[in-house]
């Protein structure tokens, strides 16, 4: 049997081919994205763990998760703790560390990295071994900074050039004194590195005399565990903590880690979608293999072989397909891998040189998947064939499946069916995250459900497309009896092909609808022409409203501040406006009282109010940051949304409790003439067209969250792609052996007149029949996942509605069409040409 069933793989290669190409392309995305996540995680890893070479125990303030400080207070390092850890025994310096956010503008005035990845931080004394000079000079002084070198050459910024940056608000325009080399992860990731000396620094990011972390070396001889014991004795437990430089590598390496595992398992659940239509593919292929060599294992049941070994003979078929596709999957996927990280260098996405790493892990997963996803979808035809009587089977009278079977398959995928939408449907009543897992169960159900139905589907929706086929005369209608005369096999082929569609077709709509939503906000919630943050979300300087203010055209402005407070025991955090001009610059739905803020009058947002039992009217006690006490009345009570929330208040009230000074999140700016070009540019040349500081309109806003979208989007476009290729394999497939199957019909076709063009017309017709039946079963599909996952999200989300993206679905059909016309190119032209004597011939 093992012979036998060897000599049956390399007699049909042809026949073989196109299944060892579908499970080819699913195991080469599986290895590929293997290959592609663990590169670039070891490669941030050995970037990272370069970082703390000068780092062998490091001394880090306290905050409010290490105390009983609730307001988020943290404790600060000062100098007199780092002059007393550098003199500890076995301490060999010590350096103290300061850091922020600084963004540096290229030559071109536009922002350098990513936002939060744009850092500032202090070179220290004049010879910083964190940061070997490569050229120029230790900074010295307000006026002088030095880059690091991929910045540098990014930004063509060389020793003497002048540097716009700014930190908090104003710009500042020092020198480049110096260009120097660094492992920052955030560095090799695209962003950018500005060092101050370490006066300026302190002075620019927090208060003089204090530090973010205080970094130890030990001396020659000294382990980073004594020195930290040495350490733990010097430093007051209530103010900082010790950790050793292996343990903050270690963290490190585990963030990343964790951070990569996202896209891994993103990336790995589309390179499932792929596997699971190939499984279609390869149990369809087998399925006609076996059904084309039923007398062939007939034959071998009535000289004495038994049901055990015809199944086995098909399994080893599998095996041998499974192997080498799975080995050529793993050679495709590494090279897929390398070309991932390539592609993140073309798309301006830095990450740190290394190797490729292709582990002992993806090797054995690659096989495995490769050959156990064969082996599965081939055991069913294969027991199927085995279980066929001898006699039947010389006989055919097999052929058809018995009413018994059908009426089975079809009840039991109705109740699949009927279980996933009533399972998609009852999470659909549930709040956000608590109904993501049961509609995920409820789509797996209906989607199988629809599967199992499709052989039952498919001749009223094929019979549908009779009239137009009857256009193409006997050509036509022998396309549409050819579609409907193997209903299980039209339902494997199409399948393959919905499932590719369903899930375009509900991102689609998802995508679409969120767009809209995000454009109803925006325009309903806030009547202010300009939103002004800064580029990487921190705070922005007080004096930025007070510019805004004065510019000419500017009617209203308010900035927006957050503080932590203690409410009932909870902390609350409080947004402070400008509440005098808070009424003029927001539209919000005002479901109690009225929208006045000024004094110790306050408007909640229904949420808050529900926790807590508020109303208008009612009285409140809160404790601001500063640990003063203060009595509120709620004026009023509105409708949150995504862009303004919680308990607001005059910035009158506020302010005076703020620690460390007023900082605003946002500024909005209404302006006499509305937005427009002339007025932005007036707006930023007032805040001296600062890099870090964003100007931006309502459409500016939808535009930016429309960005992401489009580009998560695409992104998962050209993951799917990946299933759709698989489909059309899955197509091409099928006719090809069809018309290997009906290569005596064909002949007959021909000898009694219908010419090669009318032969390679029913094979084209009925491709593209199959094609849009798959078409239209995916695009109804996804338009309800996408109509159910939106009601989820407008369970979050009040300005929510469903846009049905007719222009993109109508595209997506004439995709499935384009699928069938391509498909059927070379089935079509083989069919044409057989000779009509020798396929008449043929059994």
């Amino acid at each position: 049997m093992l012979r036998t069933a060897l000599r049956n793989v390399f007699a049909h290669k042809a026949r073989l081919l196109m299944t060892v190409l579908a499970v080819l392309l699913g195991v080469a995305f599986v290895s590929g994205t293997l290959v592609f996540t663990n590169t670039i995680s070891d490669a941030y890893q050995k970037s990272s763990a370069k970082g703390f070479d000068q780092v062998d125990v490091a001394i880090r303030p306290k905050s409010a998760a290490d105390t009983d400080d609730t307001l988020g207070r943290r404790h600060e390092l000062t100098r007199p703790l780092l002059d007393k850890a550098a003199g500890v025994p076995g301490a060999a310096s010590a350096i103290g560390v300061v850091n922020g956010f600084t963004a540096m503008a290229g030559k071109d005035g536009k922002l350098i990295g990513g936002g939060f990845q744009s850092q500032g931080g202090n070179y220290w004394s004049d010879d910083d071994p964190r940061y070997p000079l490569t050229a120029g000079h230790a900074p010295h002084g307000t006026g002088e900074i030095a880059i690091d070198a991929e910045t540098a050459r990014r930004a063509g910024y060389k020793v003497g050039d002048t540097v716009r940056l700014s930190v908090d608000g104003p710009v500042l325009e020092p020198v480049v004194a110096g260009v120097f080399r660094t492992d920052d992860g955030n560095v090799a990731a695209g962003g950018s590195l500005a060092l101050f000396d370490t006066a300026t620094a302190q002075r620019l990011f927090h208060s003089a005399g204090t530090y973010d972390e205080i970094d130890v070396k030990a001396a020659p001889g000294t382990s980073q565990r004594a020195l930290r014991e040495a350490l733990d004795a010097v430093v007051p437990k209530d103010v900082a903590s010790t950790v050793t430089g292996r343990q903050l590598a270690d963290d490190q390496a585990e963030q990343i880690s964790a951070a990569m595992s996202g896209m891994k398992t993103g990336l790995l659940v589309f390179a499932g979608i792929a596997l699971f239509v190939g499984t279609f593919i390869i149990a369809n292929t087998f399925t006609m293999l076996v059904a084309q060599r039923t007398k062939e294992l007939a034959l071998l049941r009535a000289v004495g072989a038994s049901r055990r070994q015809v199944t086995r003979s098909v399994l080893i078929e599998a095996f041998v397909v499974g192997a080498v596709a799975a080995v050529g999957g793993l050679a495709a996927g590494i090279g897929i891998g390398a070309a991932m990280r390539s592609l993140m260098g073309t798309l301006g996405a830095t990450v740190p040189d290394g190797p490729l790493v292709v582990s002992p892990g993806t090797v054995a997963t690659a096989l495995l998947v490769g050959v156990l996803i064969t082996m599965l979808a081939a055991w069913l035809p294969g027991r199927r064939a085995a279980k066929i009587p001898p006699v039947a089977a010389m006989s055919s009278v097999h052929a058809k499946a018995t009413t018994k079977s059908l009426v089975l398959r079809n009840t039991i995928g109705a109740l699949l069916a009927a279980a996933g939408v009533a399972v998609v449907l009852y999470a659909t009543t549930m709040d956000g995250s608590d109904g993501q897992a049961p509609m995920g169960l409820g789509a797996v159900l209906l989607i199988i459900g629809v599967f199992v139905l499709t052989p039952l589907l498919s001749r009223p929706l094929i019979a549908a497309a009779a009239p137009v086929l009857r256009i193409f005369g006997i050509s036509g209608k022998l396309a549409r009896q050819n579609s409907v005369r193997n209903p299980r096999r039209t339902a494997a082929t199409a399948s393959a092909l919905m499932i590719g569609l369903t899930l375009i077709t509900g991102m689609t709509v998802m995508a679409g609808s969120l767009q809209k939503s995000i454009d109803k906000m925006a325009s309903s919630a806030i009547k202010a022409d300009y939103v002004v943050s800064m580029a990487n979300g921190n705070s922005l300087s007080p004096d930025i409203e007070r510019k805004l203010a004065a510019v000419d055209g500017v009617t209203d402005t308010s900035p927006l501040r957050n503080a932590p407070s203690r409410i009932d025991r909870q902390t609350e955090f409080l947004t402070g406006v400008k509440g005098a001009a808070i009424g003029e610059l927001t539209d919000l739905d005002v479901t109690e009282g009225s929208f006045k803020v000024g004094g110790t009058g306050v408007v909640v947002d229904s949420d808050t109010a529900g926790s807590h039992g508020w109303k208008a009217g009612s009285r409140f006690q809160v404790s601001y940051e500063d640990g003063a006490k203060q009595s509120l009345t709620v004026a009023g009570v509105y409708e949150a949304n995504e862009m303004i929330r919680g308990i607001i208040l005059d910035n009158a009230t506020l302010s005076p409790h703020q620690r460390g000074g007023a900082s605003d999140m946002q500024v909005m700016v209404k302006t006499a003439g509305g937005a427009s070009a002339a007025v932005k540019d007036r707006l930023e040349k007032a805040l001296g067209d600062n890099p870090a500081v964003k100007v931006q309109d309502k459409q500016d806003i939808s535009d930016g969250i429309a960005q992401m979208f489009t580009l998560m989007l695409n992104m998962l476009y050209g993951l799917l792609a990946m299933a759709v290729i698989v489909a059309v394999l899955g197509v091409v497939n099928t006719l090809a052996m069809s018309v290997f199957e009906r290569s005596q019909e064909i002949g007959m076709l021909r000898a009694i007149g219908l010419d090669r063009k009318g032969i390679k017309r029913m094979v084209r017709l009925e491709s593209l029949v199959i094609s849009l039946f798959g078409g239209v079963l995916g695009i109804g599909l996804g338009v309800f996942f996408g109509w159910a996952a939106g009601q989820l999200l407008g369970s979050r989300m009040s300005t929510y509605e469903l846009v049905l993206p007719w222009g993109r679905m109508a595209l997506f059909l004439l995709l499935a069409a384009t699928v069938g016309v391509l498909a059927a190119l070379w089935p079509a032209r083989r069919a044409a040409r057989l000779n009509m004597l020798t396929a008449i011939k043929s059994e």
